[in-house]
């Protein structure tokens, strides 16, 4: 993986430092193999590792610098220049010298970010502004510890391993581990757009750079059309320029764009990758294959099995530094491995386009449960509530139980509307959890979390509150790790046009409108794309590359094995309760196998995850 590990101000391993730091950093390298370069002193080690010149590493007498990823440096505050990541690394340690933190304003792009003062022990850490690179760090007693992994810090013998129970209880809730909470006790992960400061000891933290949304920024269409694609096109040129290029395509609007813009940027015939289930409701191949023809593409497939599937699922376990539940890492895996067999070594994702521009399903179901509170007070309070809410038997008349519905979803507050669904809440944490396990823990967290994040930001309107909370436990905690980690599994790079700073700059002066138009979703990046995309491809319902695990699960006895066999062994780890498990394969899974078998597939990954770094 591309990433950064060390620690600064520790004499404990001063004899064995090389030694050490050079162990930490083959952690970030196991699956891809990728080359390291490691440095030692006294009371600090610095490591990086990426692809190709994507990392880079500057030193002099009194610092030392990492970086990996794909940096740029910002050309006086306008556009942007693609230096190699060694050049970065330098300017950004002299000017750390000279500025202190306020250097990462000289810096954009992807990337993770070290700097330590040899003497004294000041280290400053960083990641890009929508956390692409992962970075995670631990204080021991006067030292900090810091790697893009959790199994390179684990491995410095001041670092306590510790499993945090809250850590367990947020991944069920949320199927991965949010941010800035990690899976073990005393262990952080940074924010996006964040840096932690360590000096004499102490730590500080904060944003060097937050969304800043312009909701009354009124331009003509036509001319928001014109930046649009042109920052479109240039951030594809970009991430174009890392060797063999090919794209992810599942047929809709983000992949069939970045598709259609590779062939337009480099002249030639995209090369693009597909994955399809011979499974009813999940196959999606057929609006695939209709961009492929429309952008002529050269175009590749594979259909993934429930062999496929059992064959992943411990290595997707593996490759994930934290328990990790989105069962869709598997056809990704699957995607990209299909692309590096055909040559490609840098794949374009187009992670970040729904919550730039407004195109997740839920969005236009939250408009419609806000619209409730327009019917006036005395209307609600006096007559819809007390008929809906309190008179016997609405909720045997189908009209007035949906009615019914809809009202009580109305009044919870956002944005724990947004989790009405999850499978904790409908069940209830007692009913899930072992008592002795929920005393250690706040069940409560998680819509904290939630809270915390929905109101940090000047967001005014409903969408770009839902946009910023998305920015996070979407895309950072769960849809960026998912992608990088499973194109890391298979050997080949990923890029993500769609997060250019430029084009995140350019969604925030949109108006909220143009993002959610009434219930019309992603309403001016369709606009603004019709007659480039396909017609079909702007009018189809999002799909993605969803695994059809709960219907597999009920039909295949070797996924049967590997799944109840790994809850059994979950069983003796005094976090779920037996029964749960049990009433889960027994009954549930049978009533509902595309419901219930996601919360098996977590159960399961968490049993894997276990089994694969805690063994």
């Amino acid at each position: 993986m591309s990433g950064v590990c060390g620690w600064s101000n520790d004499q404990s391993v001063q004899e064995t430092g090389r030694e050490l730091i050079t162990r930490m950093a083959a952690t970030l390298t196991r699956h891809d193999g990728h080359a390291i370069k490691a440095q030692a002193g006294n009371g600090w080690a610095l490591a990086c590792t990426s692809r190709n010149d994507s990392f880079g590493m500057y030193e002099d007498a009194e610092l030392i610098v990492a970086i990996a990823g794909k940096p740029r440096l910002r050309a006086g505050g306008h556009g942007s220049s693609r230096p190699t990541a060694g050049v970065v690394a330098g300017e950004l340690g002299r000017a750390f010298a000279q500025r202190g933190v306020d250097c990462l304003q000289l810096i954009e792009g992807e990337f993770a970010l070290a700097i330590t003062v040899k003497q004294g022990g000041k280290s400053l850490l960083a990641i890009d502004r929508m956390g692409i690179a992962p970075l995670y760090y631990a204080v021991a007693g006067a030292s900090l510890v810091f790697g893009s992994s959790t199994d390179a810090i684990n491995l410095h013998p001041l670092v306590n391993a510790q499993i945090d129970a809250q850590g367990l209880f947020n991944y069920v809730y949320f199927n991965m581990v949010p941010g800035p909470g990690t899976i073990y006790a005393g262990q952080k992960r940074l924010l996006p757009g964040h840096y932690v400061l360590f000096e004499e000891g102490k730590l500080s933290s904060g944003a060097y750079w937050t969304m800043n949304f312009d909701e009354h920024h009124k331009r003509p269409f036509a001319e928001l059309r014109e930046e649009f694609l042109a920052l479109l096109q240039s951030a594809v040129g970009n991430a174009a320029a890392d060797g063999e290029t090919g794209a992810f395509m599942s047929g809709g609007t983000d992949s069939s764009t970045l598709a259609g813009m590779l062939g337009k940027v480099t002249g030639k015939p995209a090369r693009t990758y597909s994955i399809g289930f011979q499974a009813e409701g999940y196959d999606e191949m057929e609006y695939a294959r209709l961009a492929a023809r429309h952008f002529g593409t050269s175009h590749h497939e594979y259909y993934v099995t429930p062999e496929d599937v059992a064959d992943a699922i411990p290595r997707v376990a593996a490759v994930h530094a934290q328990p990790f539940g989105n069962s869709s890492a598997v056809p990704t895996f699957y995607c990209a491995t299909l692309a590096r067999k055909d040559g490609i070594d840098t794949l374009l994702g187009g992670d970040g386009g729904d919550e730039l521009f407004g195109g997740n399903d839920r969005y236009a179901t939250q408009h419609i449960f806000s619209l409730y509170q327009r019917i006036p007070a005395l209307a609600r309070k006096a007559m819809i509530e007390p008929l809906l809410l309190r008179v016997p038997g609405t909720d045997k008349l189908p009209l007035l139980r949906k009615a019914r519905g809809y009202v009580e979803k109305a009044l919870m507050p956002m944005p724990a509307r947004l989790e009405a669904y999850n499978l904790l809440e409908r069940f209830g944490h007692r009913r899930i959890f072992k008592p002795e396990f929920l005393a250690t823990i706040d069940p409560r967290n998680p819509l904290a979390l939630l809270n915390a994040e929905y109101h940090d930001t000047n967001a005014q309107s409903l969408i770009n509150h839902m946009l910023h909370l998305d920015f996070k436990f979407t895309l950072a905690d769960n849809d960026l790790p998912k992608v990088s980690r499973s194109c890391e599994l298979a050997r080949v790079g990923i890029a993500y046009p769609m997060l250019d700073d430029n084009l995140v700059a350019f969604s925030a002066r949109l108006e909220p409108y143009l993002k959610l138009k009434g219930t019309r979703l992603r309403y001016f990046f369709k606009e603004a794309l019709r007659g480039f995309l396909p017609d079909a491809v702007i009018t189809k319902t999002k799909h993605g590359f969803g695994l059809p695990f709960g219907p597999w699960l009920q039909a295949n006895k070797r996924l049967q094995d590997l799944a109840y066999g790994s809850l059994s062994d979950l069983k003796q780890r005094g976090i779920i309760e037996p029964k749960f498990i049990d009433d889960l394969i027994s009954v549930h899974v049978a009533d509902h196998p595309g419901y219930y078998g996601n919360m098996v597939w977590v159960l399961m990954m968490l049993e894997q995850w276990f089994q694969h770094h805690r063994s």
